[in-house]
């Protein structure tokens, strides 16, 4: 067997063994990233929203403010649902349609939201009647900003609410709940707060009613 023939079987086989352990590294390598995204979707997959309940046998009150109508049908339609009273967050100054254009930079919402010392808003009544006697909260009020909207921070700063069962809700056209249920909470004195539940301007009586009976 000449000299050259033994060099080719040799080149062959080392290419061969080079391929071979190329493969075993690439499997290694794809197992490994496999049971990350594995451990990924689980700990996704595990990952539980917390419930929200109410306090069925004591007494309720819907409190909200509401700058275009969506947020007060909502807010009406889970007092009738729940069997609560309601209680509306009023500005001194209330929100005209042109104070509400976020689009204009020149417009009230807009001044405020660039400017936080505007945001302290002063309100016609923080005293709501018999408040002692609810034992849960309903807070209503659409998303600003990606937050709550801040007649309702200015509301929440002022009271108490003890050891009450606090529910907040919003209503939004394309923004989440975010982090605005815990900022109020944050902002809050007493309570105990519960996960907060977003409905579109399109939220149905259905859908509103389908999550008042989980409340119960």
């Amino acid at each position: 067997m000449s000299s050259k023939y033994i060099i080719a079987i040799v080149l062959v086989v080392v290419g061969l063994l080079a391929v071979v352990a190329g493969a075993i590294l690439l499997l290694k390598k794809d197992t490994k990233d496999d049971g990350a995204n594995q451990s990924n979707q689980s700990n996704q997959s595990t990952k539980t929203e917390g419930e929200t309940h109410m306090n069925k046998d004591g007494k309720s009150i819907v409190v909200y403010f509401s700058a275009q109508n969506h947020t007060k049908n909502v807010a009406t339609k889970i007092a009738t649902n729940v069997g609560a009273d309601v209680f509306e967050i009023e500005p001194v100054q209330a929100y005209t349609e042109d104070d509400l254009s976020w689009t204009n930079s020149e417009s009230r919402v807009s001044r405020e939201h660039n400017d936080e010392s505007l945001q302290t808003i002063e309100l016609k009544n923080t005293d709501v009647p018999n408040w002692k006697e609810y034992d849960t909260v309903f807070i209503g009020y659409p998303i600003w900003w990606g937050g709550s909207a801040w007649p309702v921070d200015s509301f929440v700063k002022k009271v108490d609410f003890g050891d009450k069962t606090v529910i907040p809700f919003c209503t939004s056209h394309s923004s989440g709940l975010g982090t605005s249920d815990t900022d109020l909470k944050a902002k809050a004195t007493g309570g105990n707060w519960q996960p907060g539940h977003r409905f579109s301007q399109d939220a149905t009586d259905t859908d509103i009613k389908t999550w008042t009976d989980s409340l119960l």
